[in-house]
């Protein structure tokens, strides 16, 4: 459902017009379930006004899972989610049962989920996982060969110069501390990272980021590298929480369906005070 309006004013006053058997307190759920995009973008302030052309749309309702987990596709071959901040995407050896692969796991009960890939627990965003071994094997050989797309947007610290660049070094991963770093290209891996200034403010930048590689860490320790840690990343450098979190979120996810050889995009609204 969408619809144009006409003149201005609010959100909610609009979805009263678009919606008109609907309560206001139905209304104000669609907007907290993130439902509503305004011009394609998710707004979450009832309040929020409007413009005479802007278009206002109706999601179509969610599934979501234990921890607020989002399911945003899913067939026989794979499932796509979108996970939220603070939540491990797989088991480590000292969490097992509270993780994004655990929780789409009970869903089943018997039937076998396969991690493709991972996010960090302080970042949030879209992910897939697999449900066959085919489509494992498919997915991480696009994850292997980067023919995935992948764009995350990151608030970080201080102003860029320049527009947009790229960023490339070897890391290395301390496997005593889990700390990754730049070093000599004869001890690392190869990670290269593209990046587009979406905002600046006088203190912070919102950038657009897409992977080359999927190196562990990568935008955290290029940003770190680059002089402009991500917002509330204390691990590596930051020294500001403004978020209350990481400032780091998949926002899309790309890639050819293992079966029907579909192109799909999958899309995570950015947290609105990402800017």
């Amino acid at each position: 459902m969408q619809t144009i309006i006409d003149s201005n004013q609010n959100l909610l006053e609009a979805l009263v017009l678009m919606c008109p058997e609907s309560s206001k307190n139905t209304l104000r759920s669609w907007i907290e379930k993130e439902r509503i995009f305004v011009n394609g973008k998710l707004v979450t302030k009832p309040m929020h006004p409007l413009v005479k052309g802007d278009e206002v749309s109706l999601g179509k309702r969610s599934l979501i899972l234990y921890k607020g987990i989002k399911v945003l596709y899913e067939d026989k071959h794979l499932i796509v989610v979108d996970k939220p901040e603070g939540l491990l995407s797989v088991a480590t050896q000292f969490e097992e049962c509270l993780t994004t692969h655990c929780i789409i796991k009970r869903r089943f009960n018997t039937q076998r989920v396969y991690p493709v890939h991972r996010l960090d627990r302080e970042t949030s965003g879209v992910m897939v996982f697999a449900y066959t071994e085919l489509a494992r094997d498919y997915l991480k050989e696009k994850f292997r060969l980067h023919d995935i797309t992948r764009e995350y947007v990151a608030v970080v610290e201080g102003s860029f110069e320049k527009d947009k660049g790229t960023w490339q070094s070897y890391l290395l991963e301390d496997e005593a501390t889990y700390y990754v770093q730049s070093v000599a290209p004869e001890k690392g891996r190869l990670a290269t990272t593209h990046y587009e200034v979406v905002s600046r403010s006088r203190q912070y930048t919102t950038l657009r980021v897409t992977l080359e590689t999927g190196r562990k860490n990568q935008i955290r320790v290029h940003c770190k590298d680059a002089g402009h840690s991500i917002a509330g990343d204390k691990k590596y450098g930051s020294t500001k929480n403004p978020l209350n979190r990481l400032g780091l979120h998949a926002h899309k996810l790309g890639f050819i369906h293992p079966e029907t050889n579909k192109p799909l995009l999958f899309e995570s609204p950015i947290p609105p005070n990402f800017f």
